[in-house]
């Protein structure tokens, strides 16, 4: 395992280890590498910009923010990225970390596909909502060099990120498409899940049980 990309350390505390040994169980390749290159992307893009953060924190949401997706972590009711948030608090909570670093690795999973939210949040949330927009709809992209992007790449392979993460997205909540109303992965399941018919809020209002 790495432990230095573009001069970003990979956390190496027991918490993060464990964190990390949880992402090896459960989740797969497209996770592992995608989960490192959101830590390293926002951090990145944290020191760029001369924040303040806690890198074990950030990388632990990093590791949890998508582990909702899997069968482990996946709940019949709820939306992936809060399954993913109440996996890292359980873990978190586990291992005597603070309610209020808890919360914030909470917020920063739970957030991380919200768009207009996330990003004004503490440093935490917003890098993991920036590290996940860079590393899959590519937003900012010209931030980072080249040299740069290449030296996160080598070290977690995209290989065909963009053809797999749809079909990963859709393979974790397309027993409760339900649960993307409101949301951008909705779009998901209006593209990959055959006779999926989203939740028009205008309905909701207009056919609401109130009698006016």
């Amino acid at each position: 395992m790495y432990t230095n990309i573009a001069d970003i350390k990979i956390p190496d505390s027991k918490l993060a280890l464990g964190a990390a040994e949880l992402l090896r169980e459960y989740g797969d390749e497209l996770l592992w590498n995608h989960s490192h290159r959101v830590y390293l992307f926002g951090a990145l893009q944290g020191k760029q910009a001369n924040m303040k953060y806690d890198p074990e924190l950030l990388y632990i949401s990093a590791l949890f923010h998508d582990l909702g997706l899997t069968k482990q972590y996946s709940s019949p009711d709820k939306r992936f990225e809060v399954d993913g948030a109440n996996a890292a608090r359980s873990y978190l909570q586990q291992n005597g970390v603070s309610d209020e670093s808890s919360r914030l690795v909470w917020d920063a999973i739970a957030l991380h596909t919200t768009i207009g939210v996330a990003q004004y949040k503490e440093p935490e949330v917003a890098l993991i909502y920036s590290g996940v927009g860079y590393d899959v709809m590519g937003e900012n992209f010209e931030v980072l060099t080249e040299e740069v992007r290449n030296q996160v790449t080598t070290a977690y392979p995209r290989n065909n990120f963009k053809n797999r993460i749809l079909p990963a997205f859709l393979e974790g909540f397309k027993h409760k498409p339900e649960t993307t109303f409101g949301n951008i992965k909705a779009d998901v399941c209006g593209l990959l899940l055959p006779g999926f018919k989203p939740t028009n809020f205008c309905d909701c209002v207009l056919h609401s049980p109130w009698q006016e």
